[in-house]
């Protein structure tokens, strides 16, 4: 079985209106669409360019602010996914519960159903700048072409989450993610390639490219879109099955055949899935 993916490298920039974001997501949909993409993946915190429009009187927006806009960020790629057929991740938005926010992962189905996948770890920028709060539960996501799994950024960072992920059948780690700078986002490009080898699943990656003055912790982004498969025959000897070119405004896609991951896992030139040592450490499928 395969699938196609594309995978957007979201420019940020300051905008004016709902209006004009939702011309820029539209942009990408249907380049997606003309590709003959399925699924389709936009970054971490992509919506936070809806605070450079201001409120109106001159001051800025915070984070706080955010929420307000949820219910026509759900209309809007409820309704792309509904027109186009495909399965749009579409990045994380901040939503609150309770009184709480949390960084949201949000899944469009074709058929209109929206899934949700709160972020499980968050970076100490999120806590003391942000007040976010952790997700407390972790899902998988049956789709019509398999199980995949939403993790944001920061959660990729951490083996024992994906472990869980790949024993509960997911064969696609998709990761929306936002880095301000060369650290953040080695770090995340390292890990994910890790999770890839060790699980023997495929990691869709992306971040945000651009910059937000008038919005804090957003003024500086660091990305680059990317499909990680295994380190084995037959995929690339890189790992790497298509990527980006590095802050640049655009979108790339693949085809990823869940048939070579199933092969590998059972012929590879290693098989890191089968032969973990689940008499010394956790047997998650247990």
């Amino acid at each position: 079985m395969k699938l196609r993916v594309s995978v957007v490298q979201y420019h940020l920039h300051t905008i004016h209106s709902f209006e004009e974001f939702a011309a820029q997501c539209e942009h990408y949909i249907k380049t997606a669409e003309e590709f003959g993409a399925e699924f389709v993946l936009f970054p971490e915190f992509f919506t936070t360019q809806l605070l450079s429009i201001g409120n109106g009187q001159g001051q800025r927006m915070t984070i706080n602010d955010l929420p307000r806009f949820t219910e026509q960020y759900r209309e809007l790629f409820s309704n792309f996914a509904k027109q186009t057929n495909m399965h749009i991740i579409a990045g994380t938005h901040v939503i609150e519960k309770g009184s709480k926010l949390f960084n949201t992962a949000h899944l469009f189905y074709p058929d209109g159903r929206i899934g949700e996948q709160a972020k499980l770890h968050i970076t100490p920028t999120e806590v003391n700048e942000w007040n976010m709060e952790k997700g407390d539960s972790f899902q998988i996501f049956e789709t019509d072409k398999g199980k995949i799994a939403l993790l944001t950024c920061y959660d990729i960072e951490f083996p024992e989450i994906v472990r869980i992920a790949k024993a509960k059948g997911a064969d696609v780690i998709f990761c929306p993610s936002c880095t301000d700078d060369r650290h953040g986002f080695h770090r995340v490009r390292y890990t994910s390639h890790a999770r890839a080898i060790e699980n023997q699943v495929y990691v869709v990656l992306t971040g945000t490219v651009g910059a937000l003055p008038t919005v804090d912790f957003m003024r500086a982004n660091f990305g680059q879109a990317v499909i990680i498969t295994p380190n084995d025959i037959p995929f690339p000897p890189k790992g790497i099955l298509v990527e980006g070119e590095v802050n640049n405004d655009m979108i790339v896609t693949a085809d990823l055949d869940l048939e070579l991951l199933y092969e590998v896992r059972e012929r590879g030139s290693v098989t890191t899935w089968r032969d973990r040592r689940t008499d010394l450490y956790p047997d998650w499928e247990k």
